[in-house]
């Protein structure tokens, strides 16, 4: 007798998957759209990290499921996508720093192998997502699509002699955002991209007072835009931000 109402609301209820969500900003971003009501993929390649931010949110009253996934495998992220039934929104949150020992980012002394990794995680990773989970976003009533960038991936900001293997990977992900969005016209598909901050995680050796909370907002926000919201554009917690 209740299963006709509590069938129809699972089928009614939004999914959403954010990649990289077992820790720091990712399960912020995680438990914040579960906060909101959406069903929360935890896409995570570590198994025992993916099934405790699983529980952490279910402990929370967050309806959360783990997904196998490996941004930079082809097989994974297939595999991936033909888990997840329905989706409304994709958060691309997965992202590394790369190595920085011996000159390996100062643009002088290069590492290109520390390029190549960045680059396969940061960008071929959120093309590689986001191309496989096109299918089901195209299915849903208002597919948002956010892409967690960094304001070091700004021209405009003149960022360096700093990370030069991973402020470029965000320039590209931010050009690939506006392609995307360019892609997108005319439909209901709105993609984006923001920088959540300096955030205390262990990707900055929890050197600030910003929450992954806090910088979890801007990419909510994004996620929940209206049919009439920005699109192609770079955003964090006070507006735009210059390319």
């Amino acid at each position: 007798m209740h299963s006709g109402p509590s069938m129809g609301r699972v089928k009614d209820t939004k999914t959403a998957l954010v990649t990289g969500a077992n820790k720091g900003i990712g399960f912020a971003i995680a438990q914040g759209l579960g906060a909101l009501g959406f069903r929360v993929a935890v896409g995570a390649r570590d198994d025992v990290r993916r099934k405790d931010a699983v529980e952490r949110l279910r402990a929370r009253g967050i309806d959360a499921f783990g997904v196998a996934l490996d941004v930079t495998s082809d097989d994974s992220v297939a595999e991936a996508a033909a888990t997840i039934e329905r989706l409304d929104v994709l958060v691309n949150n997965a992202g590394i720093g790369g190595r920085t020992d011996a000159g390996a980012q100062d643009p002088t002394t290069l590492d290109l192998d520390v390029v190549r990794t960045v680059l396969d995680t940061n960008v071929f990773g959120v093309v590689r997502v986001t191309n496989a989970m096109l299918p089901l976003l195209r299915q849903a009533t208002s597919p948002r699509i956010v892409n967690v960038s960094s304001n070091m991936g700004s021209l405009a900001l003149r960022t360096g002699p700093i990370m030069a293997a991973y402020a470029p990977s965000k320039s590209m992900l931010n050009s690939i955002t506006v392609q995307y969005a360019r892609a997108f016209d005319g439909t209901n598909v709105i993609v984006n991209a923001c920088c959540p901050g300096y955030v205390a995680t262990d990707f900055t050796g929890f050197a600030s007072p910003r929450t992954p909370e806090q910088g979890a907002a801007i990419a909510l926000r994004l996620a929940t835009l209206p049919d009439d919201g920005p699109r192609g554009g770079f955003f964090d917690d006070e507006g735009v931000i210059a390319w």
